[in-house]
């Protein structure tokens, strides 16, 4: 499942703006949204000065890249953690590792390889200057007021829980390529803890046959 676009909502258009340049993406203003390239994936975001909590994006790297990823990012930005760790290995069957780092506007952001795409399987976006490679986004954070039931509903649009099956506050769905993490409003967001889901609306492209509203303001197509 390949993100293609997502439509985000951001407190400062111009912090997140800022932000996404250092890492060296390709920015663009246009009208009142920021247009951001990453990989392959576009984000647009929308200024919403009273949406609430913080967003989750992860950003798929090259595999064989994550020393070099890790120690790049930690260079532009705070990587956030436990007081004892900083890099972590993915929930079980995913064979994966991340580093979660600090973005704008509270957004907790993630570098992941996902050891699953071979090297070289996926071909780095374009649009892209960043220290590494970056392929695209590959997961968006969607808080739902029911998870079993919006895996559900995504399930009968063709896209499977990914690895393991949902649960009642966390589910993933859709596949190596691009995810659409489900999580309850009351869940924090790992690994830091202290942040809750964002309140805004977000719409994500993924090349659905039809569109799939999840709760209010919440669209997959």
């Amino acid at each position: 499942m390949d993100i293609r676009q997502v439509q985000l909502a951001t407190r400062s258009l111009a912090d997140t703006a800022r932000f996404y340049e250092r890492l060296g993406c390709s920015v663009e203003i246009v009208d009142t949204t920021v247009r951001i390239v990453v990989g392959s994936t576009l984000l647009v975001f929308r200024e919403l000065p009273e949406m609430t909590g913080a967003l989750h994006l992860a950003i798929t790297i090259p595999t064989g890249t994550f020393d070099a990823a890790k120690a790049w990012i930690a260079g532009l930005t705070t990587v956030l953690g436990t007081a004892d760790q900083d890099e972590f290995e993915g929930p079980p069957n995913w064979n994966s590792r991340s580093v979660y780092f600090e973005g704008p506007d509270q957004q907790l952001l993630e570098l992941i390889e996902r050891r699953d795409l071979e090297p070289g399987a996926r071909r780095v976006g374009a649009g892209t200057d960043a220290g590494v490679p970056l392929v695209s986004v590959s997961e968006v954070g969607v808080p739902v007021p029911d998870v079993l039931g919006a895996a559900s509903a995504l399930r009968r649009a063709g896209l499977e829980p990914y690895a393991n099956p949902p649960g009642e506050s966390f589910a993933a769905v859709g596949d190596v390529d691009g995810l659409v993490i489900l999580v309850s409003p009351d869940r924090r967001w790992f690994p830091t803890g202290d942040r809750s889901p964002s309140s805004a609306p977000v719409v994500i492209d993924v090349g659905l046959d039809a569109p799939v509203g999840l709760t209010e303001g919440v669209l997959l197509r």
